[in-house]
């Protein structure tokens, strides 16, 4: 299958199978390279942001841990995602993320660097940051809501609703060579807490 058919299809899925809002999509840049930094509580997360209206170029890091999920391994490698072990400095995976958003891609990417168990905000790390300081391209925050239960919603035959809420864009400044570690820690605690504006009281967690 073609990315552009898988594509249709999720947004076809999502269009008529749930109650899905994407909110301020205008802040998202219209073209070049951009990072996508959303909280991550389901395996349909990735999907929904594939499915966004702006950006049909998206593509995501994954974690090499859903390569023993058949389907989801399949979808990923359909939609041209990209495998990043997070066990591991895994410096391949950063390279073909920086070389996405040299290409002008935007890339979803979330900073928790891992699945929220409890849909609570977990502490950021600073891969991000990282990455938007080697490449130079705006962060846009994005909260979601409603994909944490919506599988289950759905096993009930109700309609999920979620909301995807983007935020405004923003760019690293030059970060002082000698307090690089410093910088990184201050702006990852700057993204998580604009993340956690776009989210109701209840889903920020570390960031409340």
């Amino acid at each position: 299958m073609k990315r552009t058919t898988l594509q249709r299809i999720v947004r076809f899925l999502i269009k008529h199978l749930s109650r899905t809002e994407f909110i301020g999509v205008e802040n998202i840049p219209s073209e070049g390279g951009v990072i996508i930094a959303i909280n991550h509580m389901s395996h349909i997360d990735t999907p929904v942001l594939f499915a966004n209206p702006r950006r049909p170029d998206i593509t995501a890091l994954v974690t090499t841990k859903y390569q023993a999920k058949p389907f989801i391994k399949w979808f990923t490698e359909t939609a041209e995602g990209i495998w990043i072990n997070r066990d591991i400095a895994d410096f391949t995976a950063i390279r073909k993320a920086a070389e996405a958003l040299d290409k002008g891609l935007a890339l979803g990417i979330s900073p928790e660097g891992a699945r929220s168990r409890d849909a609570r905000l977990q502490e950021g790390k600073p891969g991000t940051i990282m990455l938007a300081l080697k490449s130079g391209v705006p962060i846009v925050p994005v909260g979601i809501t409603g994909t944490e239960d919506a599988l289950k919603v759905l096993s009930h035959l109700h309609r999920p609703r979620i909301t995807v809420r983007f935020g405004e864009a923003f760019t690293l400044p030059e970060f002082h060579p000698y307090h690089r570690s410093e910088e990184l820690q201050k702006w990852t605690g700057i993204l998580m807490q604009r993340i956690a504006a776009l989210l109701p009281e209840s889903y920020r967690g570390f960031y409340a």
